[in-house]
This record gives C-alpha cells, structure tokens and sequence, in this order.
C-alpha cells in the first residue's frame, strides 16, 4: 500500500501476512502431487494434514472435519447444497435475509429449484431473534444458515443461541465465518454448529485459499465429484502451498485475536467519533455494542455512495460502498433494506474496514479529507434549479 494513503477496505481483503508468503514460497519451492504415492507425493500430503490438524486445532475441531476449498464462496456452496440435498425428504430452507451472496445465491436457486425458503428477518440493528428462529424450525427444515457477523454493517449474530435451537430441532446449521475469523473468537465446536466456511485472503492468506469446516457426522451431497480427495466431499488436487500458507495466517487469527481486536476496535471507535463530528445527521449502520472491531458502516443522507466513494479514492482513502462482491450494483444493499434503512439514505453508504495493518494516521487521514469530499458530494447530489427566463 502507498504510504500517503489510507487503505480501509480490509474485509474485501487485507494484506498478506509475511509468514504466511513464507510459508507459501517454501511450499511452493518443492514438487509433489499431494495424493502421489512416492516421496516427493507424501512429503506434500505430510504438509497438507500437518496443516490441517494445526487448523483443527485452531478451531477447536478435529482434524477430519476441515474441508480445504478455494475460499468462502466454495465452502459456503458446498455447505448450503450439499446438506440440504442430502435430505430430499425435507424441502425448508431458514436463511437470515442479511447474507453474503455466497450464500444467498445458492439458497435463492435452491428455491427456484423447488425449496421452500423462509427468509429469517433482523431488527433494525441487522440482528437475528434466536426466538424467532426457534419458532420456525421443525422436522421439515432441511438447513438453517446465520452468518457468524454481517460483511456490510458488522452486526455479530447470537450464533451460539441459534446454532443450540438447531440442535436441539434436529436440523443441520450452517454459518458463513469469513468475517468473523481473526476478530471474533471463532469455536467450531459450539453445540449445534453443522458447518463454517473461512476465506483466507480475509486474515493476511493468499486469494484462493479457504476451508470448510464440517461435522464428521453430517449427511452431505458432494458438488463436485473427481478424485475422492476431502472425505469424497470436494474432489480435486490439494493446492499444498495455499494450504501451508493458510494455516499459518489462521494460527496468526486466533493467537492474536484478542490484541488485535482491542487495538482495531480503539481505532473504530475514534472514527465513528470523528465521523459524527464532521457529520452530526450522519447514521452508523449495525449494532452499537455487538459488532465486528473493525467495521464502521455509515449513512450519510443527501449523498451518494458511489460519489462520495471517488472523491474519497482520489484524496487518498479507499473504503467501499458494501461487499467487494456487489461493486457496482446499483441496487440498494439488501442488509440495510432488511434493517428498514429508507432506500435514500441507504444509497449513501460507505463502510470503513480495519485491519491489522490499520494505524492513527489511517483515521487522520479520513478526518482531514472527509469534510471537503462531504461538501463536494452533498453539491453533486443537489437538485439542480432550472433557470428560466
């Protein structure tokens, strides 16, 4: 990143973490298919399983239960189908109206394929009534899916209350934690839990790697089918490299979890301060208290999101308008929609991310530079007076 620029976008992606290249460049400096029989084949597999056993460890899982894929999308993919049709007794789908794509596309076909999905509503804060969902659960539920904390506004769900109400109905329990890993403590063994998908890019990994992290005894229908490789669940050479790499930048998540979240969160919340200074009408998106460290989500009414986002960028601050994934979708965000956000305000959105490599000068930068792009923005958004004669 240029030095003279605030780089604020951390839960698109963040920075590779040097050890975790290290890692990478290591592995990668040697040959050998990890499912070859000689030598150089089973010093590969040696390093993919002592990986995956340093990750089960991690997360509290066993070793069995990580299903390295190519990131969050994948694991999320081959959760969401692969559990609910192993049960094609069962035609219901409970999914939280706030999630990733990555989860809310398969769910969507799913539907279209003939489920029955019954979208889960959040309160104005973006959060998920465990009750509600208790309420809606019966032996006709083929999988539940909440994500662990939202990518748009950073709300954090009552996982553990809703992932308990699931096991104890009986039904299978999916969550997407690629945002949670690294600022929140991420357990897999906590009742109920059926599946978590991880994204590597999101702790410092490089892009294309990711795991799901599955239940040994849960019923799953592989989406891709070839060489037998994870359990017959996700076919397909082991990228040993990306696997090395990931389970370094997941060792790093959790053994300074806590440290990092104290410091990101103190650097949050002087932004939010800051922010509102600049901006009283402006609106904070999500959970005042039960949010991600490093999430600020603000409205700011009478601007454009995608205006403001430029000016921005071209005064050296690189933030986002939501999820990496819907750039330049001109919909409004469908979790500020679920939340009740008006669409007018909602349009003028912008969500600030930090990570670990975010410092002081990061949020000095936004403070100097946001009244200025906030002057320009709410004069570009201005109905313009039609002279006449």
């Amino acid at each position: 990143m240029q030095p003279d620029r605030a780089y604020l976008d951390h839960a698109a992606t963040t920075t590779l973490l040097p050890e975790a290249v290290d890692a990478w460049a290591q592995a990668a400096s040697r040959v050998g298919n990890p499912s070859s029989l000689h030598s150089a084949g089973r010093a590969a597999r040696r390093l993919v399983e002592e990986s995956r056993e340093a990750i089960a460890d991690d997360l509290h899982v066993r070793p069995s239960e990580v299903i390295f894929t190519s990131g969050g999308t994948e694991a999320d993919n081959l959760a969401v189908k692969g559990l609910v049709w192993a049960q094609p007794d069962r035609g219901r789908i409970l999914c939280s109206a706030i999630e990733h794509h990555a989860v809310l596309d398969p769910v969507s076909w799913l539907g279209d394929q003939g489920c029955k999905v019954d979208w889960l509503t959040v309160d104005e804060f973006g959060r998920v009534d465990p009750e509600t969902v208790r309420a809606r659960l019966s032996d006709d539920v083929a999988l539940c899916t909440v994500m662990w904390a939202n990518n748009e506004v950073g709300t954090v769900q009552p996982i553990a209350e809703i992932a308990r109400a699931c096991e104890e109905a009986g039904v299978p329990f999916h969550t997407d934690a690629v945002q949670a890993l690294g600022q929140l403590r991420v357990d897999g063994s906590l009742p109920g839990i059926t599946s978590l998908a991880l994204s590597g890019h999101k702790i410092g990994a490089p892009v294309g790697t990711g795991a799901l992290v599955l239940r040994r005894d849960a019923r799953i229908v592989p989406v891709t089918h070839g060489g037998g490789q994870e359990r017959d669940v996700r076919s397909g050479t082991f990228d040993a490299p990306g696997i090395a790499a990931l389970a370094v930048a997941v060792r790093h998540a959790v053994d300074h979890q806590a440290l990092h979240a104290e410091e990101i969160s103190a650097l949050r919340d002087e932004l939010i301060s800051a922010i509102l200074q600049v901006a009283p009408t402006a609106v904070v998106n999500g959970h005042v208290s039960e949010r991600l460290p490093g999430n600020v989500h603000v409205s700011f009414p009478g601007c454009e999101g995608d205006t403001l986002l430029m000016l921005l960028d071209a005064a050296g601050v690189e933030c986002s308008t939501g999820s990496a994934c819907t750039a330049g979708v001109p919909e409004p965000s469908h979790v500020l929609e679920a939340m009740g956000v008006a669409p007018a305000v909602a349009r003028g959105s912008l969500r600030f991310s930090l990570g670990r490599t975010s410092t002081q000068a990061d949020i000095d930068r936004v403070v100097e530079v946001l009244p200025g792009v906030l002057d320009r923005a709410s004069r570009a958004s201005s109905p313009r007076v039609r002279r006449t004669r």
